[in-house]
């Protein structure tokens, strides 16, 4: 499909840069494709969730926590220093991991890369990596000489949150920024940018959906840095994914499957979430335990297998996540929905406000 059919004006003021306090007071968009255009939209709000889900019902939150993956170094060559900084984006062994280099023709394969605050090491010790390949389009994978826990620990001193591009080309990373990009349930570290939908869910309103008689499940998805990238091909079919980590238990999936065996819905909390259970799906809509590498790239004409309704933030024109909910909803529908969203001051974007929206 031509890229251009999933673009859209949207004006800067939408973009929001901090999220809404209390998390859960955050905007939520009800989108219905089966009904008529009156009654398609609902402007609500995330805490309503309690009254729209039924008992029975299941949501499916991705539990990844984001590692302060952002790291900035220098590169020695003949004497001659410059900066460069890394976002990691998949681990593929104890001391290694891919990454997107800027500027990335500033190394080349084989060269050393000393990381550590504004480019200098570490006072309480050193991170360097050697970049063992380098691709045109910037991607490297970096091999480091710390590996399993010490290198996270090393990671965890030397490296920042990396917020995402449209975020932090308007303001730098601050101490709110720790708490605020991540979910109140992560717990597998690995992710390079949060799970955004999940980000919206309180201690709170997480205890009203349990009194509510709604299930909660958790899969994990490492969500990576190729999430950000801009779509520049101008066909669909020639656009490739990168893929991210993921694991769906064995009880996790036969719990899924017992609440569409007595009828009732499975939500997934997020694109991730989704995609993730997407992968582990057999044709019939049979959810099975589920590990490894997942490069899924839904766009419409993709027939869904397990998922029946998606919570999920604002998205990018022209990006993956949008062609994704287009496929979900009904482009015609998620035009409108955004048109809407827009007019109506709808907050997007990793910090914005959120929609619910039924499978088409």
């Amino acid at each position: 499909m031509r890229v251009d059919l999933f673009d859209f004006d949207l004006p800067e003021q939408n973009i929001a840069l901090r999220p809404m306090e209390p998390r859960d007071h955050a905007r939520l968009l009800h989108v219905q494709p089966d009904q008529d255009k009156a009654d398609n939209l609902q402007d609500l709000r995330v805490d309503g969730l309690v009254d729209l889900l039924q008992p029975g019902d299941a949501l499916v939150f991705n539990d990844t926590k984001v590692i302060p993956a952002q790291l900035e170094g220098v590169r020695e060559r003949d004497g001659n220093v410059a900066q460069v900084s890394a976002t990691l984006h998949m681990r593929v062994g104890p001391d290694r991991w891919k990454a997107f280099l800027r500027p990335s023709k500033r190394v080349k394969q084989g060269e050393r890369i000393r990381f550590g605050h504004k480019g200098e090491a570490c006072s309480l010790g050193t991170l360097e990596a050697v970049v063992e390949e380098k691709s045109e389009s910037g991607e490297a994978l970096l091999v480091f000489d710390y590996s399993g826990v010490f290198l996270d620990e090393a990671i965890a001193l030397v490296g920042h949150i990396p917020l995402p591009p449209y975020i932090a080309s308007k303001r730098p990373e601050d101490e709110r920024d720790l708490t605020d990009y991540q979910t109140v349930y992560a717990r597998e570290k690995g992710a390079v940018a949060a799970p955004t939908a999940g980000l919206h869910f309180t201690p709170e309103l997480l205890e009203k959906l349990r009194e509510r008689g709604v299930e909660q499940h958790f899969v994990t998805l490492h969500v990576g840095a190729g999430t950000f990238l801009p779509v520049k091909t101008d066909d669909t079919s020639d656009h490739k994914m990168h893929s991210e980590i993921g694991y769906v238990s064995e009880a996790t999936a036969a719990a899924l499957n017992a609440v569409h065996a007595r009828g009732g819905r499975v939500i997934c909390v997020g694109t991730t979430s989704l995609r993730l259970i997407e992968s582990a799906a057999t044709e019939d809509g049979q959810i099975q335990p589920w590990s490894g590498a997942t490069d899924i790239f839904i766009t419409p004409g993709y027939k869904f297998r397990a998922v029946d309704l998606l919570m999920t933030n604002f998205h990018l024109p022209r990006s993956t996540l949008f062609m994704l909910v287009s496929a979900f909803a009904g482009m015609d529908m998620m035009h409108q929905a955004y048109k809407h969203a827009i007019e109506n001051g709808y907050r997007f974007y990793s910090y914005g406000d959120a929609s619910l929206l039924k499978r088409a």
